[in-house]
């Protein structure tokens, strides 16, 4: 006989759970500070990471719909946040960037995410190398060909 299946040891949804946790949980300090919504926030931390990024490139890195982000983008571009223009190296894209006033934003974003960070870095304590470790591993797999297809079609009874 197998063991049941139980859903709150299943990692993928332990994961899931987690980060929804600790997304909510940071999200509190941006919408009470800047009235960001989730979508704005993500989108402003891409773009704090290169000069100019793409609707199309920041919906490849996150897990959020095109629709989202190109809404997030269209209300922080309201909010002089962020610029939007056609892309010179293809005219088929918008490119994002920050204005001055979302980079001055975005200082002060990023400054409460790097303590928000150490925050949880501690709440792991000595344990805390090994875990992010571990999500590394597992982030430079999720992606790539899936070595687990045949464990999962084996016990899928395939």
């Amino acid at each position: 006989m197998t063991d049941p299946f139980v859903l709150d040891g299943f990692l993928p949804y332990r994961i899931a759970v987690l980060a929804g946790r600790l997304s909510r949980e940071f999200s509190r300090f941006y919408q009470e500070r800047f009235g960001l919504s989730r979508a704005e926030w993500r989108v402003m931390a891409h773009l704090s990471q290169e000069a100019e990024v793409s609707v199309r490139e920041i919906h490849a890195r996150v897990d959020m719909d095109k629709s989202k982000v190109s809404r997030a983008a269209t209300r922080l571009e309201e909010a002089g946040i962020v610029t939007k223009q056609v892309s010179q190296r293809d005219r088929r894209l918008v490119v994002l960037a920050l204005t001055d006033k979302g980079s001055a934003m975005m200082a002060e974003l990023a400054g409460a995410a790097r303590a928000y960070h150490d925050e949880l870095i501690g709440r792991l304590g000595p344990e805390a190398a090994g875990f992010l470790g571990g999500i590394d591993a597992l982030m430079g797999e999720a992606g790539a060909t899936p070595r687990h297809t045949g464990a999962v079609r084996s016990a899928a009874g395939e």
